[in-house]
This record gives C-alpha cells, structure tokens and sequence, in this order.
C-alpha cells in the first residue's frame, strides 16, 4: 500500500500540521508541495477541495507528475505549514460523491443501465447512463431504490490491492486511470458495490442524507442524469420554497394552484398585448394622416419613449400618404436618443448625405441605403441644429 496523504487516511480530518517542502510559480500562480496534505486534487470527477495554507488561501489543488502541486493566492517559502481545511465543500464532495457511487450501482444492477461519465458541479451533479431514455415512472423506481440503501446505512470502506489481486476482484469500474501502474484504490459500499476510485466518501450511505433526482436529457446517443444529494437538496428545497411563498403572494394562490393561477395571468397579460398593438397600429395610422398633411418638404416630429420599430411605422406611414416628403423623426428612451431619416419616393432628400449631416451634428452613429437612415445618439440636445442640417441638405432655409 503507497504511503496514503492525510486526505485518504482520515478525509474527515479538518486540520494539519505539516511541512512546505518546495514552493513555485506555474503560468503566474504561486504554489507549494506539501510534506503531507489535507487537501484532495482535482481528479474522478470530483473537484480539488479549498482551504489555507499558514493562512493563505487555496484556489487550486493539481496532480503533477508524481507531486500535487497547491495553488495559493500568494506566495509562500519552505518552512513549517498549518493547513487548514474548508470543511463544508469537502462535506458537500462526499455527499454527491458518494450519492453518485451508490447511484451507478443501483442502477446497473436494478436497471442495467451503465454509468459512462460523471460530472459534480457547482449546483447540480450528473451521470451519463447507457439508457436510451428514461420514463418518469423509472426514475420513481430508481429513486426510491437510493433512498433505501441510504436509509439501510450500508458501510463505506476503502482499500488498497495489487493489481495482481485487483484482477480477483468483483469490481464494477470504467477502467483504471491511463498510465497508472502500482497499486489500485477500491471503494466498497458493503453489499451494493465495488469500485476503483481516488476520491473521498463518507462512512455509511446514511451521511449522504437523501438524493432527489431532478430530470435528464439525452446526450450521444444515452441519457445524462441530474441529481443533488445531502445539503444541496436541503438548500434547493428551502430555495423553492422561498420562490412559492413570494408567488403565493404575488398571484394571491396557494400552491397547487401556483401554476393555473399564472397561467390565467399570462393569458391576460397576451390579450393585453394584443391590445396595445393594435391601439398602436391605430395611432401610427392618425399620427401619418396628421403629419402628412402638414404643408413642408420636410416632416418631423419628437415622440417621447417610443422605439426604432415606431419612427419606421410612422415614417412608412407618413411617406405613402406623400411621396414627395421626407421625414426626420426622433425619440429618447432610457437615456438614449434614436433617429430616423426617410424619404418619400418623388422627394429629393439625399438621405445619405442628410443622415450623414444630422449623425453629426448629435455625435451619433448610423447607417442606411436607399431612401432611409438612422442611428443611436447619447443624446438629443443637438436635435435643432440636427434638423436645420437635414433642411441645409434638402436646400431649405428655415423650417
């Protein structure tokens, strides 16, 4: 058996007194190598563990050839090290760790589904199962078949072999790391499963607390997974029920009418939308009348908290009521100005040159072809000179 780091030996140990044997920097990251270490290395799926080193803190742990290197957020010499370790991410690791052995096991063996990959993030853990598809009524099954085995409080032992004696085990595993030579780690939950592995786990299945599947979606061709274990599941629960008591309030429902009671809003809120289209559409079709009919070569107009989709109905509007106008329209919402320049098929506007002039004179950006520009200006304090711009490219003088 290889001389076992501190982590292995008792990975519910949550402080160390050891040595810094030797010290570095690697791409602008200063790290140490550790006589013994608390600390796990990222590997197996499972994240690096954090923590400080004489107080410095640790942003990453790395195995590197035959060394684990730990990344500090600042530098540190040889010398006598205090580490110490951030209990609650390493407790959290375990638990979907450890969920997610006796997951694979449970369901390989009640399923026949194989796991192919695992993956423990930051919010949410999955696998990757053979399964071509899961039914809702399977993943009852198979939950309900976890929760069992954690309530049964089944051992949780690890143990070295030699690869001699390794290829005498029943073990259930995805294969051994490449390159590996020596001896072989297994992780036993007693009478369920066998398994190669380098990660920490907890002593019993009853430290994993509860699983709760949450969904799954297909993924090359099987079914990825996701589940939370422990005190993710107890978090996430807490969460939601914070959301449902701010909805219950907002929608004024309690919880099994949560859903219809926002469906009903939704609708309202669609018929309202509707609505307001259609008034819109109404008084774009009133508003070209008007400033059509007005006696000047050049249209223009200022409208209060509209968009570039309104100038471009209104300016469609206004120039096939007539054709030998132009128009210079512009609004301002949330704290930017937008402009619109158009002209009329017999006008004798250049737009370009029009736009270009009145992009100017408001230290705007634009752009356009043909008959219409417009642009985006910081804002429209320069909208006068603007306009008298439009009308100097036009060949007016005064408006």
């Amino acid at each position: 058996m290889p001389n076992l780091p501190a982590y292995e030996r008792d990975p519910f140990a949550t402080a160390l007194e050891t040595r810094i044997l030797d010290h570095g920097e690697e791409k602008g990251r200063p790290f140490v190598v550790l006589e013994d270490t608390l600390f796990y290395p990222e590997g197996g799926g499972q994240p690096c563990d954090f923590g400080t080193v004489n107080g410095v803190a640790l942003v990453d742990v790395q195995k590197r050839g035959g060394e684990i290197r730990h990344y500090l957020r600042g530098p540190l010499a040889e010398g006598p090290a205090s580490l110490k370790l951030d209990w609650a991410r390493r407790f959290d690791h375990m638990q979907q760790h450890t969920g997610q052995h006796l997951l694979t096991a449970v369901a390989q063996d009640q399923f026949q589904w194989e796991t192919t990959a695992f993956h423990l993030g930051p919010a949410t853990c999955d696998i990757e199962l053979s399964a071509a598809s899961i039914s809702p009524r399977d993943l009852e099954r198979l939950e309900a078949a976890v929760a069992e085995e954690i309530r049964a409080r089944r051992e949780i032992t690890a143990r070295w072999v030699t690869p001699e004696g390794y290829a005498n085990e029943a073990v259930r595993s995805r294969g051994l790391p490449e390159g590996h030579s020596g001896d072989i780690r297994l992780v036993q939950i007693a009478g369920v499963d066998l398994n190669t592995c380098g990660g920490t786990h907890l002593r019993h299945t009853g430290e994993i607390e509860a699983l709760k599947l949450l969904g799954t979606e297909g993924i090359r061709g099987g079914t990825r997974l996701f589940y939370v274990a422990g005190g993710r599941l107890r978090a996430r629960l807490g969460t939601h029920e914070q959301r449902n008591a701010a909805l219950r309030a907002a929608l004024g429902a309690p919880d099994e009418d949560l859903v219809p009671a926002l469906q009903t809003k939704l609708d309202q809120l669609l018929a309202l939308d509707r609505r307001t289209r259609k008034l819109e559409e109404e008084l774009v079709e009133h508003m070209a009348v008007a400033l059509a009919a007005r006696p000047v070569p050049l249209v223009e107009a200022h409208l209060e908290h509209k968009d570039v989709a309104f100038l471009q109905k209104l300016a469609r509007g206004i120039l096939a009521a007539a054709p030998a106008k132009a128009v210079f329209l512009t609004t301002e919402t949330n704290g930017q100005g937008l402009f619109l320049l158009g002209s009329g098929e017999a006008s004798t506007l250049d737009v370009s040159a029009a736009g270009k002039a009145v992009a100017a004179a408001l230290g705007a950006k634009g752009g356009g072809s043909g008959k219409s520009f417009q642009g985006k200006a910081p804002s429209l304090a320069g909208r006068p000179q603007a306009l008298e711009a439009a009308l100097a490219v036009l060949g007016v003088v005064g408006h």
